[in-house]
């Protein structure tokens, strides 16, 4: 068996933004070093929580060469290249993999709708063409396509192809996926609020939200999941959920950017189609981050 290249606590890490609009490449780098020092295993730059549609592909290289130096090799840069053309995942998975990402996760294409068939074809594609570990996204409530647990086996025979990041919210699914998969393919939760039964039905591990704002209770609840120490998973999970809750209030990341601009790391600004934060959302939002002590 090889060793699982994904396990663990991988953070869907924001990009912030100068209140101008352009990247606060030093808000980023302290917030990559906040997950450093929380030791999770990775990050994911330019996910779509990094409001990757409005990311060019110039800032997306300054975000991962920022990452890679202040993070150096204590944990995974993965790079969020998926679109709904094949070429210009190609063209900008390439670019990411020059640049220094250690692998690459790829969301399903969205509003073209592709059948299994055209997203078998679409993520064989980019594996053939870029030579790093690949992680599959499944988000059919972004991109109105399931990629099914059949179509997922048959990706996972491509040497390159080694993760699902599952967002489907089907725990059956998820488990179909599980029971099928080979032994060093990771299935990832890609929503924090199944992250716990995912790794209790045999996953491997989540691309996590809250863990921007809460790594260290974050990472915490997933090693104990991973260690099968169920009591004080569970004691941490319930604790994080208000907020696991509260962060898809409007739309994700608002709520994220918000708390992160509680808590005096960087600026409330998003870039359109994205507002800040309904103003009615405040007080709610503070209180559960104090109850954390996050402010």
């Amino acid at each position: 068996m090889n060793e699982l290249i994904y396990k663990g606590l991988y953070t869907a890490i924001i990009t912030p933004f100068n209140q101008d609009g352009n990247l606060d490449l030093q808000s980023f780098s302290n917030l990559v070093e906040l997950q450093v020092k929380a030791k999770v295993n990775g990050i994911v730059v330019c996910g779509t929580t990094g409001e990757s549609p409005t990311v060019t592909e110039g800032e997306m290289v300054n975000l991962i060469e920022t990452a890679k130096k202040t993070a150096g090799d204590k944990l995974q840069v993965i790079a969020g290249t998926g679109s709904n053309n094949t070429s210009h995942v190609i063209k900008r998975s390439l670019l990411a993999q020059k640049h220094g990402a250690d692998g690459l996760l790829i969301a399903a294409p969205y509003y073209n709708k592709p059948t299994q068939q055209g997203l078998a074809a679409h993520y064989l594609a980019i594996a053939d063409a870029v030579d790093l570990p690949q992680i599959i996204y499944n988000v059919p409530g972004r991109s109105a396509v399931n990629i099914l647990p059949a179509t997922q086996i048959q990706l996972a025979r491509h040497p390159n192809i080694v993760a699902v990041k599952e967002a489907s919210g089907d725990i059956n699914q998820i488990m179909d996926v599980i029971s099928l998969i080979p032994e060093d393919f990771s299935v990832l939760a890609g929503d924090d609020g199944i992250s716990l039964p995912t790794i209790a039905a045999g996953g491997h591990g989540v691309i996590s939200v809250v863990s921007n704002q809460a790594p260290v209770l974050m990472n915490s609840m997933i090693q104990f999941a991973l260690d099968d120490k169920y009591t004080k998973a569970r004691e941490v999970f319930y604790r994080l959920l208000p907020l696991m809750k509260a962060n898809f209030w409007d739309s994700n990341p608002m709520a994220v950017k918000a708390s992160l601009s509680y808590m005096g790391l960087i600026h409330n600004a998003v870039r359109l189609p994205l507002v800040p934060l309904s103003n009615y959302h405040d007080e709610p939002l503070k209180k559960i981050l104090k109850d954390l002590e996050l402010i």
